[in-house]
């Protein structure tokens, strides 16, 4: 069953939950408020938005509501966790992935098709694709320009954590990332949003593949 997060100023969560109907996936809605995880949950998705209206930092109230010590909890067992957008934010903020996601370079608001290049396939959200692969998959954030110092960085190419970057310098993240894992490869992190790309009429189907591959 796949547990969507909703906080305060998500606004994702229903296009995620579309995308389980249609692919035959078990979902719940969760609110923030709640202390625990259904007990039948195999995949937590913390959905795009802007809890808490962005304050402070994008992700940093969100990451101390009470569902988030379940979410921790999970994950350090090993359960699937899946950050789109604001869900990336918040666990960065929670220190579930490495980095954080800064004010877009140009600090404007971007919304486009963004063409990605695949740059890691030994994990469950990328598994079948090929090194180099392009897809195209909308972004839609302020603040989705990825930082992390030099040693980390160093770190997650080693252990081939880096998932996704942009075909161009889209935002200013560092080495063009857009999306990364934790060391233990359960815990997917992306600014583009798959879940809107899931159907030719919306500019792009490359989305539904990803989705598919995580909620398996």
């Amino acid at each position: 069953m796949v547990a969507i997060l909703r906080f305060l100023g998500t606004n994702c969560e229903y296009d995620i939950e579309y995308t389980c109907k249609i692919l035959n996936k078990e979902c719940a809605i969760i609110w923030h408020k709640d202390n625990t995880l259904p007990s039948n949950t195999s995949l937590v998705v913390i959905p795009g938005g802007f809890s808490y209206g962005d304050y402070l930092r994008c992700g940093a109230i969100a990451r101390f509501s009470p569902i988030m010590k379940d979410v921790i909890k999970y994950a350090s067992n090993g359960g699937l966790v899946f950050g789109i957008c604001n869900g990336f934010q918040i666990l960065c903020e929670a220190g579930l992935l490495p980095g954080i996601l800064m004010r877009n370079k140009d600090i404007n608001f971007k919304s486009k098709m963004s063409e990605l290049e695949i740059t890691s396939n030994d994990n469950k959200l990328l598994k079948g694709y090929t090194i180099g692969e392009k897809i195209n998959i909308p972004i839609a954030h302020a603040d989705g320009n990825y930082y992390i110092d030099s040693k980390s960085l160093e770190k997650l190419k080693e252990n081939n954590q880096i998932l996704l970057k942009y075909s161009s310098d889209e935002n200013g993240s560092i080495e063009k990332i857009a999306g990364i894992c934790n060391e233990n490869k359960n815990i997917f992190g992306m600014m583009p949003h798959p879940e809107r790309a899931i159907d030719k009429a919306l500019g792009s189907d490359d989305g539904i593949r990803i989705l598919s591959n995580v909620y398996s």
